[in-house]
């Protein structure tokens, strides 16, 4: 027995050539202990991977075989041939010229002829085998390819995982059939969504109601960033507003198949990226609906449209740099009437608060917002190149913020262009008996006050375009004394100086800076 070797042998078989007989589990298993029989060889430990392309090394048998080879449980590989170590030209020729070699281990592939503790002529062309084998998994992956998407433009669901709403008919695993506990849900979505109800609300309410989130149906794991893992149960999981806008703007609850949403950036990587929708392979009438198109047309109508909040009544020169240290969520600020003044509050903290997430982070913002502009000038003051501040003030052109209230002036009034359009729309689908009344008058309301918000905005943007336009010299100058001398630390300028604030429970902060602070 050639005792000095502690064999292991790999099988592998990946999807794509499961249909080879030659290429089986069981064939392979079966020429691969005729070989070590013959040749008088002590075999250790199997290693399988069924179901795993060669094209990458994530295999979990694979991984282990590895780890063994380090612990010197093994010292010798032996495959069918190299094909079942891997297809990919660059990880193969890795482990067969440097791993192997450097770890003293011996590798045979049997078909190929090839023995690493040999010298022949079938080593020498085993980078150009690997390289072949490569080419043949690329082939293959096209082919694949191709066979998807003119399955997906014949109308076939081939995606693993069914949308939410809908399961796999058992009789077409390619064809959808509505799952109806989900569906109920589904429906009452777009019903909340008709009544005017934003993502927020309806993600609430839908949490309040105890109702299984999409990810819970699926078993994933869910983290609230709790410490007390009991605040909301495992079992329902939390609704959040990506959730409810992707249901909402999802085509296929109108009986339509989408997909070819994502794409692989190459054979040999998972990782996905999104296609434009333009490029996306829709195919209607596929099967039953979960809602109604005329619904569905019209919900997209009511949709947030990233229209710019109306202007806060109280101006917070810190607002929208501040974050959480300990959740990394947003920390707003708000004005209480009672005691009149501001105070921060952690708005994960504020947003869940009944599931006990996070904690409050409760500062008096005045205080607050000292303490950080007295750090924000010594910083500045100290690692500032002031040379290149006063190019950069001099470069500057007013013209420019002008323009900027300009376009945004202009977005505002596209926007309420639009919101009157939807008014219009809303009339027709009551008279069409899409919506009742009721929901006519409580939908056109909503719009009505995002118009008059949005109009107030408009206002105040011209009145601070007039003073920009009247800037002169003598300002432009002041100006650049107040940049220089950071007595007047404007918002403006904190924007260019600091990237985020985060502000912890105990009252620790952090002050992330756009520049190098180092000396």
């Amino acid at each position: 027995m050639n005792s000095n070797f502690k064999v292991g042998l790999y099988i592998r078989l990946s999807r794509d050539d499961g249909n080879i007989e030659s290429d089986s589990i069981v064939s392979q298993r079966s020429l691969l202990n005729q070989y070590v029989k013959e040749n008088n060889y002590n075999v250790i430990d199997e290693y399988v991977d069924d179901g795993f392309t060669g094209t990458n090394f994530d295999r979990p048998s694979f991984k282990k075989m590895i780890k063994d080879l380090e612990i010197g449980k093994i010292n010798m590989i032996i495959t069918k041939d190299m094909s079942r170590l891997g297809r990919d030209y660059i990880g193969t020729g890795e482990l067969i010229e440097k791993y192997f070699p450097n770890n003293n281990v011996r590798y045979i592939a049997i078909n190929d002829g090839i023995d690493t503790f040999l010298d022949n002529t079938n080593n020498d062309i085993a980078p150009f085998k690997a390289i072949m084998n490569d080419m043949y998994a690329k082939d293959i992956s096209k082919k694949v390819k191709t066979s998807l998407h003119s399955r997906m433009k014949d109308g076939l669901y081939v995606s693993g995982r069914c949308p939410y709403g809908f399961m796999k008919d058992p009789n077409n695993k390619n064809h959808l059939i509505i799952n109806e506990e989900q569906a109920k849900i589904v429906r009452l979505i777009f019903d909340l969504a008709l009544q005017g109800n934003t993502y927020h609300y309806i993600s609430q309410e839908l949490t309040k109601r105890k109702i299984k989130t999409p990810a819970s149906y699926y078993n994933y794991v869910w983290n609230t960033n709790c410490v007390n893992h009991n605040c909301i149960s495992q079992e329902y999981g939390l609704w959040v507003d990506t959730t409810i806008k992707a249901i909402l703007t999802n085509q296929i609850y109108v009986g339509d198949t989408v997909q070819g949403k994502t794409k692989k950036i190459n054979y040999k990587l998972k990782k996905t990226i999104k296609n434009n929708y333009k490029d996306y392979i829709i195919v209607e009438n596929t099967h039953e609906a979960i809602i109604d198109r005329d619904i569905f047309n019209y919900v997209q109508t009511l949709l947030p449209k990233n229209v710019k909040r109306p202007e806060k009544k109280r101006f917070y020169l810190l607002d929208g740099m501040l974050y959480c240290g300990d959740c990394k969520h947003r920390i707003t600020v708000r004005y209480q009437n009672k005691t009149e003044r501001s105070y921060t509050t952690c708005n994960y903290y504020r947003t869940y608060s009944k599931y006990h997430v996070c904690t409050t982070h409760t500062n008096n913002y005045e205080i607050l917002e000292n303490v950080i502009l007295q750090e924000i000038r010594s910083v500045s003051k100290k690692y500032l190149d002031r040379n290149k501040i006063i190019d950069t003030i001099k470069n500057m052109t007013f013209e420019d913020n002008s323009l900027k209230i300009k376009k945004q002036i202009e977005g505002f009034e596209l926007v309420n262009n639009k919101l009157i359009e939807n008014l219009d729309k809303n009339y027709m689908n009551m008279l069409k008996g899409i919506i009742d009344e009721e929901q006519y008058i409580r939908v056109s309301e909503n719009i009505k006050k995002e118009i008059e918000n949005n109009k107030l905005s408009i206002d105040n943007l011209k009145k601070e375009q007039i003073i920009s336009n009247k800037l002169d010299n003598k300002q432009i100058e002041k100006y650049i004394n107040n940049f220089l001398s950071l007595k007047n630390l404007i918002r403006e300028l904190i924007i260019n100086l600091v990237e985020k604030i985060y502000i912890y429970q105990d009252k620790r902060i952090d002050i992330i800076f756009t520049f190098k602070n180092t000396t």
